[in-house]
């Protein structure tokens, strides 16, 4: 067996956010001899001493690393994310990084199989949406060209019964214009979450299989304004991961495309808010005005901010109410994620909302051509490929 290089064995370790402490455990590594289960980790970084296969293979598990990573010569270069568009929190941690890292990975994997597949079909054509107009024109240009993509309007937005249903007929006209939109929020269990102060969205702009990553782990009235702010990113050709904060230009110049679509300047006359407004009634004022449109409080305040007819102050104070309110609720939504995971009857329709129609159907198409194997379409669709099956046969019990 070849030698592995302890730096690997380090550099996988970090990367993955663990301590040798927290690493130790989740490796399943013991004390022998009378040497420590962390010695004896660090004995192996140091190259003190050599990892059995099976070791590997656990490492591999744990860190989120192919088997062959360990079996380089050198760490490979840091992943490529694209522009970073995030203005991150100062108490920030790797090991959310780390897990942002991993997603990111993922979804490019699963993107490169996609384009290949796309590009063996004889009539797959390029996108001329992606990478079509530049900042320079303004947003009003972009967003034209963006509705008359998808032929898609507001009130029909706002029509919807819900923001889930909103979101559903959003998501379906711009996976009819060629993007895949998934909605992933942790690498495959709620341990693994990731906070939207590290991601909220991620766009991987490509003419042929462009991708939109939703963070699940926001609020569901949010996900309509993520989803178009993203879907600005790949209009203007932009491979990048976005935050929750929106403190540089380009992704105002995307909050601010995405909210003019879902509310227009003239609309936000009819609301009675301003700086002299007390902040429960504004929180309550906003919060009705919001439900009636499928829209979340965070970005009708967003608007009123780069409006003018609030401070910056006073944005502030709105945002982070409306931050608590959505906190209050997520430990509700992560109860009922915890309850998902099991495979009991809602696992399988859970799973194809996160996946997408566009790509089930996709994969689909190709497993009945015989075109990719249970094996890839299990990566493509992100499950395991005793999964596949069953997930494509409940889209059409449905």
């Amino acid at each position: 067996m070849p030698k592995v290089n302890p730096d690997i064995i380090r550099w996988a370790r970090k990367t993955a956010g663990l301590t040798l402490e927290q690493a130790a455990t989740k490796i399943s590594l013991h004390q022998a001899r009378g040497v420590s289960a962390v010695d004896r980790l660090a004995a192996l970084e140091s190259g003190d001493d050599e990892p059995t296969r099976s070791l590997l293979t656990r490492m591999a598990k744990q860190y989120r690393r192919p088997l062959l990573t360990f079996y380089m010569t050198a760490p490979p270069r840091k992943g490529d994310r694209g522009q970073d568009f995030r203005t991150l929190p100062e108490d920030y941690s790797d090991t959310d990084e780390a897990l942002l890292d991993a997603l990111i990975r993922d979804v490019k994997a699963r993107q490169s199989m996609v384009r290949a597949m796309l590009e063996d079909e004889e009539d797959t054509e390029s996108l001329p949406f992606v990478g079509s107009p530049r900042m320079s024109q303004g947003k009003s240009a972009v967003l034209s060209s963006i509705q008359e993509t998808l032929q898609i309007d507001r009130t029909e937005f706002h029509a919807q019964p819900s923001p889930s249903e909103a979101f559903t007929l959003l998501r379906n006209r711009v996976e009819a214009a060629g993007v895949f939109v998934l909605l992933i929020g942790n690498l495959g269990s709620y341990h693994t979450a990731i906070d939207l102060e590290i991601f909220r969205g991620f766009a991987l702009a490509d003419d042929i299989a462009p991708f939109v990553i939703i963070n699940d782990q926001d609020a569901r009235s949010a996900w309509s304004f993520t989803l178009l702010h993203e879907l600005v990113h790949i209009w203007l050709g932009q491979t990048g991961v976005s935050g929750w904060r929106a403190e540089i230009a380009i992704e105002r110049f995307c909050n601010d495309v995405a909210s003019e679509f879902f509310l227009p300047s003239l609309e936000l006359e009819q609301l009675d808010v301003n700086n002299r407004t007390d902040v429960e009634s504004a929180q309550s004022r906003i919060s009705e005005f919001a439900r009636n449109r499928n829209l979340s409080g965070s970005m009708v305040a967003y608007k009123l901010y780069r409006m003018g007819t609030i401070n910056f102050e006073s944005w502030k104070l709105l945002s982070e109410t409306f931050r608590k309110m959505w906190l209050d609720r997520r430990n509700e939504q992560q109860k009922r994620a915890r309850e998902q995971e099991s495979h009991g009857p809602t696992y399988y329709p859970v799973r194809r909302h996160r996946i997408g129609k566009a790509l089930l159907e996709l994969v689909g198409s190709m497993m009945r051509a015989g075109a990719i194997t249970t094996y890839k379409a299990g990566k493509v669709l992100g499950v395991k490929a005793k999964n596949v099956q069953n997930l494509l046969d409940v889209g059409r019990l449905l």
